[in-house]
Parts: structure tokens; C-alpha cells; sequence
């Protein structure tokens, strides 16, 4: 049986074809020309790692990837994604995120020139969705999108937070738990998706309290200013605080600076829960200081360069729906040591983003699970197969 599967993986291979066992770049597909208009700053973790998944997928999936990146100013952004489309050589897709709702002009330009874009962790919402529908009804060149559910993300982090501070019986005197929420900003609908889940969370846990929901602009800095703003307001109201949701890891660092500056051990005393998948977050797990890193979504850059391979070799992801979501997934001390170095090396081309692409017949449907992901990983250099 091992010698047939070899054979038939070896002919999908020379002739290009698709097979019920997996499907492979075509031998004539031509090569990606791909351009990422990078909504963060250059050294932004997440984004850094978004751009680098991107173009690791880009080197097994035969597309070349160009990054440019805005640097947090929705004004560059629109400039670079507007110069992309002014080209003479166009690209054959072109990524965006609509952070600050500043993606529609370039959508919209991209619409004149034929140039085919898809939406990558934040999509279109309120009026511009109202006014511009779906993808490739009014805008034909727009593709779809590819997010993550960040709100379920948001509900196990409280959920963590909850079960945590019941099993040590953290309850203030009023028989409360009482919990600090630190969302990055009240506007961009990653942010809006991870704070209605702490929302959501609460919601159906009645014996938690939600004292105060401040905003740090995803800095850590500001998280640590906040958290300490609120652990002296605490002392002073007698409450006992059980335990802090932060809405990314330099928010939880911060906060998790802030409580042992105040006399707590964080996971002992309070316990701290993030979300990025970032290495400082994935040593502080590690030191148990931070009960659980949710995400993983920083892999959506990865994820987009297969649904493009895929579109591209005539496998539509919108077969099934042109909003693809991706669920997010908890680091903890449990699975740490199976995605630690991973991250903390950045070795994406040890991801078979290959293995991920659609099955015959089956355009549209796609596994990102964390599960997937441990099993596509090629062995660290040095280690035993």
C-alpha cells in the first residue's frame, strides 16, 4: 500500500494534477505575483509574522510575495495600496487589511484596474459593508476575505480567567470575581470581535464582574499604566482582583508588569491571559505567568497565499463561501513544547503549506486547525524523524 501511495503521489507530482489525496501546484501553474500592503509598523510582532508566514507559504506554493509596509498610518497605507494599483505591471492579487476602515478607496480602485484583492484579518463593516456588499457583487475584483473568530477567542480567554479564579476561590467579600478588561481600541473589528467575547463570557457567568474595560491601543505600555490605575483603585474599594483579559500579549506583559510592581505574582495571585502567539507571551506561559496565549492568527497570512494558489489553479475558495474564517486556538503549558520553537525561531518553512491546499472536489473547504497545523510541521533540523 506505501509503495501505491508513493506512485500516485509521485505522478500528481510530474503531471500536476489533482488527486483525492491532495493537490499539488501544477506542473504549468504559473508563477504568483503577489503584493501584502502591511498595516503595521516595521518590528510589530504580529505583523512582522503575518508578512513572514505569507512569504514562507509564497516559497511552497510558487508565488512571489512583496510586502510594503504602511507603519500605522492609514494614509500611507492608502498611498501604497493606491500605488500598487497604478502599476504598469500589476500584480495578479493584492492583499489588504482594512484597519481603520481605509481599505474602500483602494478596493475601490482596484475595482477600475482589474486587479483582483482580498481582505485579510479585518473586513469591511458598518456603512461600507451596507453600501458595498458582499464580495464580487458590487466590487467584482474583490475576492473575499480571510479572518479569524476572535470572538470565540475572547470567550475561552475569560473562560480561562473564570474557571481559574473559581477553582482557587478568588472572590472579592461580595462573593464576586471581579476581572480587569483591556481591550487595543473601541474601532477595528478584530477589536470589537475579541471584547464582545470577554462580553459574551460574562454574560452567561454570573458570579464574574467586568469592573472596568479600558483601552490600551495594543501598546504595552499603556496596558501597564491602566493595570496599575486599576489594581490601586481595587485596594482602595477593598476588591480582590482575580484575574486580567488582555486583548494582545504586549497588553498582557504590561499588565502582568504592573501586578508584580504591585506586590502580586502573577499565577499565583492573579492570573493574565492574552492573545498573539508571541514568543515574550509563549515564555511567560512557560514561567506561568501568563495562564494561555489565544491566536495563532498571524498564520491568516499564510492561509491567504493558498486560497490565492488555489483560486489562482482554478480551485475557487468561494465555492463554499468568499468569507473564510479561521478559528483561532489557546497556547497553555499543555501544548506548549509542540508549537514553542515554531514561533519562537520563526521557522515558517517548516509549515507543508501544500498539505493545506483544497482536495479535489472539495474547493473551498480547508483544515487550519492547530492540530493540522503540529502535523504539517517538518522535524527541527538536528532531531530524529
Amino acid at each position: 500500500m506505501k509503495v501505491i501511495l508513493r506512485i500516485l503521489l509521485t505522478a500528481s507530482i510530474v503531471f500536476g494534477v489533482l488527486t483525492p489525496i491532495g493537490c499539488v501546484v501544477a506542473a504549468d501553474a504559473r508563477r504568483l505575483n503577489i503584493v501584502f500592503v502591511n498595516p503595521g509598523k516595521t518590528g510589530e510582532v504580529f505583523w512582522d509574522m503575518v508578512a513572514q508566514s505569507m512569504q514562507a507559504a509564497g516559497r511552497r506554493l510558487d508565488a512571489n510575495v512583496e510586502v510594503l509596509t504602511s507603519e500605522r498610518n492609514y494614509r500611507t497605507m492608502q498611498e501604497l495600496g493606491l500605488g500598487v494599483v497604478a502599476r504598469t505591471d500589476k500584480p495578479d492579487f493584492l492583499i489588504l487589511s482594512n484597519e481603520e476602515s481605509a481599505a474602500v478607496p483602494i478596493l475601490q480602485a482596484a475595482e477600475a484596474a482589474g486587479v483582483k484583492t482580498l481582505l485579510l484579518s479585518n473586513t469591511l463593516i458598518g456603512d461600507d459593508a451596507a453600501r458595498l456588499g458582499a464580495p464580487r457583487q458590487i466590487l467584482k475584483t474583490w475576492l473575499g476575505d480571510i479572518t479569524a473568530d476572535l470572538r470565540n477567542a475572547g470567550v475561552r480567554m475569560a473562560d480561562a480567567l473564570i474557571q481559574a479564579a473559581r477553582a482557587e476561590k478568588w472572590q472579592s467579600p461580595d462573593g464576586k470575581i471581579h476581572i480587569l478588561g483591556i481591550g487595543g481600541d473601541e474601532i477595528t473589528p478584530a477589536s470589537i470581535a475579541r471584547n464582545n467575547g470577554l462580553q459574551l463570557a460574562v454574560a452567561a457567568a454570573p458570579d464574574v464582574v467586568v469592573d472596568r474595560m479600558l483601552f490600551a491601543n495594543w501598546t504595552q505600555s499603556e496596558a501597564e499604566q491602566v493595570t496599575a490605575n486599576y489594581l490601586s483603585w481595587a485596594t482602595r474599594k477593598g476588591i480582590r482582583p482575580a484575574g486580567i483579559w488582555a486583548g494582545n500579549d504586549p497588553m498582557a506583559l504590561g499588565a502582568i508588569k504592573a501586578a508584580s510592581a504591585a506586590g502580586l505574582a502573577p499565577g499565583r495571585d492573579i492570573q493574565v491571559v492574552g492573545l498573539n502567539w508571541s514568543e515574550d507571551a509563549l515564555r511567560a506561559v512557560g514561567a506561568d505567568r501568563l495562564l494561555m496565549t489565544d491566536g495563532g492568527h498571524f498564520l491568516l497570512g499564510g492561509w491567504s497565499i493558498v486560497l490565492l494558489r488555489d483560486y489562482a489553479d482554478g480551485c475557487d475558495f468561494a465555492a463554499a463561501s468568499p468569507h473564510v474564517e479561521v478559528q483561532a486556538a489557546a497556547i497553555t503549558r499543555a501544548n506548549l513544547a509542540a508549537v514553542g520553537d515554531l514561533i519562537k525561531t520563526r521557522a515558517f518553512d517548516r509549515i507543508d503549506f501544500t498539505r493545506f491546499r483544497a482536495k479535489a472536489g472539495r474547493c473551498g473547504r480547508y483544515d487550519f486547525s492547530i492540530d493540522e497545523l503540529i502535523s504539517s510541521l517538518a522535524p527541527v533540523q538536528g532531531t530524529a524523524d
